[in-house]
């Protein structure tokens, strides 16, 4: 079985199997514990929590673990609009954003905030000018995710980000999840104050994510009950997942110069074989600029998806319909309602994603198992 899901999530690398073992073997004191054992546990968190801190230019103290990539947006997010309210209660964000995001601010309207969820245009993207007209003197913050979780749109944090350089009051949020390990990121320099990332995207284990909080920046808890995190995030750290995380961070953050140009060439060849393919739409952006490297999605029109997620997994290859967190959902993709207010096409999207063990020879084996799957389904195309 050939697994096309890394956008769901990563098979672990052995480097970081043998880590989380080792350390579940040997430190499983609390690490909030006084005694040597506990000093032991906690030191090696903080040791991960430098490691991520340097490969992303920045200081060990901004960095924050949490239980994944949801509860990272949801502290981000919830953390400071509450904690920052005082200064106004207006929000900006897209309309394709992920879950954990699009639904926090859903809930943030409930408490009284103003949303603005900008528009994008038929390739998912984010209008900078779109960004600048949405802006208000009560805005005090702004998220945008860096590459779409769906269609694997890059949106344009370094100019969103200079575009809010002269307003300090108003916050800048980055969903990072599918970008980390994947594209170049720099929080400094493209003026990010808040973001999210998630261990199990990046080859490592689930449960851990990794929250980015500018110093000087402050957030209201959502999880109390202890001091852990600088206060901001109670509950006993998850010691052996935390380090395995930061390998997993390190891995993919060293060999992502590497694997850009060999996702490049896998994204373009299954791109080509696409357009070949008349019954079916591409849906990611076709320019290198404007498409994460690792993300193919594309529609077809008149056919259920699980019909032919479940035909290719027939074939032997593991394709997904939209994010994970999602795809028990029967309704049209919100992202891809938002690039073409087409429901059609909105109902029929499929995501491939790729990883470090593809090859072309995989891709081509994938199309033609997708002409073979149109071949098997046309039939019914008008029925189903």
């Amino acid at each position: 079985m050939r697994y096309f899901d890394h956008c769901a999530s990563t098979p672990p690398h052995e480097d970081v199997i043998v880590t989380l073992a080792e350390v579940m073997r040997m430190h499983y004191a609390n690490p909030s514990s006084i005694h040597q054992a506990g000093a032991d546990a906690g030191q090696l968190i903080e040791r991960a929590r430098a490691l991520i801190a340097k490969q992303f230019g920045t200081k060990p103290e901004e960095w924050l673990f949490t239980s994944g990539g949801t509860e990272s947006n949801n502290l981000a997010i919830k953390g400071a609009a509450r904690k920052y309210a005082n200064r106004g209660k207006h929000l900006i964000t897209s309309a394709v954003e992920h879950a954990s995001v699009y639904e926090t601010f859903q809930q943030l309207e409930k408490e009284g905030f103003r949303v603005t969820y900008v528009p994008v245009d038929e390739q998912g993207a984010v209008s900078v000018q779109e960004v600048a007209a949405a802006l208000t003197d009560e805005t005090i913050l702004v998220s945008v995710m860096h590459v779409n979780n769906e269609v694997g749109t890059v949106q344009p944090i370094a100019a969103i980000g200079a575009l809010l350089a002269s307003r300090p009051k108003t916050l800048f949020h980055v969903d990072a999840v599918q970008s980390i390990g994947k594209l170049p990121i720099d929080i400094k320099g493209w003026g990010i104050d808040l973001l999210s990332g998630s261990a199990h995207k990046v080859r490592g284990p689930k449960g851990v994510g990794i929250l980015y909080v500018r110093a000087g920046v402050s957030l209201e808890p959502l999880l109390t009950g202890g001091e852990q995190e600088h206060g901001w995030r109670a509950g006993t750290s998850n010691t052996p997942a935390i380090i395995a995380s930061a390998k997993a961070f390190r891995i993919a953050m060293e060999e992502s110069g590497m694997m850009h140009e060999q996702y490049m060439a896998l994204r373009e060849r299954l791109t080509d074989h696409i357009a070949q393919m008349p019954e079916l739409v591409l849906n990611s952006a076709t320019e290198r600029a404007h498409g994460a490297p690792h993300i193919v999605h594309f529609s077809y029109p008149g056919m259920k998806p699980e019909v032919i997620v479940h035909s290719l997994e027939q074939e032997g290859f593991i394709v997904s319909t939209k994010s994970a967190c999602s795809s028990k959902d029967e309704k049209p993709s919100r992202v891809l309602m938002a690039m073409s207010n087409d429901h059609r096409r909105a109902a029929s999207g499929i995501r491939v994603s790729f990883g470090h063990e593809h090859a072309i020879s995989d891709i081509d084996a994938l199309a033609d198992a997708i002409r073979k799957t149109i071949s098997g389904l046309k039939p019914l195309e008008r029925r189903i």
